[in-house]
């Protein structure tokens, strides 16, 4: 029962986010994922194109 006391107690000193900087946090998390997605299809793609030459 101390386990859960403490915890209670901790979780009334978190400071959640507002639903605004949650929509933004969000966002940003999005568009970056998206970034690295294109960049390594950008890189595996240039990379496949090279080896495909190599070989040739």
């Amino acid at each position: 029962m101390k386990f859960i006391k403490s915890v209670l107690a901790e979780m009334k000193q978190v400071t959640w986010p507002t639903k605004r900087q949650l929509r933004r946090d969000t966002l940003v998390v999005i568009e970056t994922s998206i970034i690295f997605a294109l960049m390594f299809f950008i890189m595996d793609t240039a990379i496949q194109s090279l080896f495909a030459l190599v070989l040739k």
